[in-house]
């Protein structure tokens, strides 16, 4: 049976994470997983909800030891839980705050080490750790969860060997083999991009972690001032922009990560301005795992990571090959270039067609965020019940000290005038989730109360 090391490191002395106490070890990090293994109950089944991102990745690796599945559903609302308790009775909830886990088995994430030193019960001493335990590559480690079309979560399992594989292209690719860096994340760890990001580059990649979620730009800032450089800021669109936006003084950063959502061009530069650092792009799915990368402000292409491949049927594009689960279809519009280069047109399920003229909602915010004093905004397409109804596209903007007037003006130039947003609506902000994404049901919901009820 082919086996993966549960960590990529050469010394049980290398440091595995940063933690408000201090550095943690790759021996002591296994004396805790080898400890909460222990503690874990009966079945196969391990709902990680852990805030704190060692803590979670502590659970992730314990439920590897034990032969459970890490279940990472990226939105955590009762419903999910609901939801993922009917599909697998057997789940228990690793929790490490105050949490509603319903009526879920629950497992408290233990203290481990008493004030006085010594260990608690189930602990295995850092002392006697030797070695780092092999996993089988075909063990299923971790499900993610996207949306279906009926909002029950759509599970897709993940292997231990092809998510090593994963963090290991990822690791190459922005050169941490060579030049380890300390990782701040301001994504959660069980959004995809955040697992593979942070956890996966610090197991496999050499990369320690910071074992916070920082949020505000203040936190982000004090995150970064903890670890050592050279820093990596794993992050999204939306945070960049508050971080930029904030003024703060910023320590050196010497990489920035941007995923989750498109970046506009100008929040690119600027970000690179304001950190004197380079910025890379992710580009895959929960699906299919990452597939490519580019730095968005010298390249509009994309290149696919080692061993990954892109094929298409008609319209429809597929990845396979390298750390990729199977064949996958993708959901983007996608020009295949030479040399493993691509370009990306926009989401199918963004593509609009009013009047015979096609655009993508990707492309109109695209233009919308280019404008001059607007801070955010989103482009959307209201549900209609009725077939006959016309089609008028919304637009939401956060734009302080700009008019409607000025915006409107603005988009004139850059678009076709049946692709104006009829209405344009401002906001103090948009409601965007942990990851920096704009769910379409959160959109419909402000629509319905700022549109359709007549809502201010």
């Amino acid at each position: 049976m082919k086996t993966v090391p549960l960590l990529g490191h050469a010394s049980l002395d290398d440091i595995f994470a940063y933690r408000p106490a201090g550095p943690v070890r790759v021996r002591d990090f296994l004396a805790e997983v080898e400890a909460l293994a222990a503690l874990l109950p009966v079945g196969r089944h391990l709902l990680n909800v852990c805030q704190d991102r060692y803590r979670f990745t502590v659970g992730f690796a314990a439920g590897l030891l034990s032969g459970k599945t890490s279940l990472q559903p990226s939105s955590q609302s009762l419903e999910t839980l609901r939801q993922i308790k009917s599909a697998r009775p057997d789940v228990v909830c690793l929790c490490d705050s105050d949490f509603d886990s319903l009526d879920l088995p629950r497992l408290d994430f233990p203290a481990f080490v008493a004030p006085q030193g010594h260990f608690l019960r189930g602990a295995v001493d850092a002392g006697k750790v030797v070695e780092i335990p092999q996993i089988p590559a075909d063990r299923e480690a971790a499900i993610l969860f996207t949306s279906g079309s009926t909002g029950a979560p759509v599970a897709h399992g993940k292997s231990w060997g092809l998510l090593v594989r994963n963090g290991r292209a990822e690791a190459a690719r922005l050169g941490l083999f060579d030049a380890p860096h300390s990782i701040v994340g301001t994504v959660p760890a069980q959004h995809s991009y955040g697992f593979e990001s942070t956890v996966l580059l610090a197991l496999h990649g050499g990369s320690p972690f910071w074992s916070g979620k920082p949020f505000y730009p203040q936190d982000i800032v004090a995150a970064l001032n903890a670890v050592p450089p050279p820093r990596l800021l794993v992050s999204t669109p939306f945070h960049l922009s508050a971080l930029i936006s904030a003024g703060l003084e910023l320590p050196a950063i010497d990489l920035l990560l941007s995923a989750t959502a498109p970046l506009a061009a100008p929040l690119a530069v600027a970000a690179e301005a304001s950190c004197s650092a380079p910025l890379y792009e992710i580009y895959g799915s929960t699906e299919s795992g990452q597939l490519a990368s580019r730095r968005t402000t010298a390249d509009l292409a994309w290149e696919l990571l080692p061993e990954v491949m892109l094929a298409q049927e008609g319209e429809d594009t597929y990845a396979s090959g390298g750390h990729v689960e199977g064949r996958v279809l993708l959901s983007d519009v996608i020009e295949i270039l030479a040399n493993g280069r691509f370009l990306l047109h926009g989401r199918h399920a963004d593509l609009i067609n009013i009047a015979g003229k096609r655009t993508s909602l990707a492309y109109l915010n695209h233009q919308m965020a280019a404008i001059p004093g607007v801070a955010d905004a989103a482009f959307f397409l209201p549900d209609h019940e009725s077939a006959e109804a016309i089609t008028r596209l919304c637009a939401f903007v956060v734009a302080p000290g700009t008019t409607a007037r000025d915006v409107l003006a603005e988009l004139r130039q850059r678009l076709d005038p049946i692709f104006l947003p009829r209405p344009l609506i401002f906001l103090d902000s948009l409601p965007r989730n942990s990851t920096g994404k704009l769910p379409r049901s959160a959109l419909q919901v402000l629509y319905a109360a700022k549109v359709e009820h007549g809502g201010r």
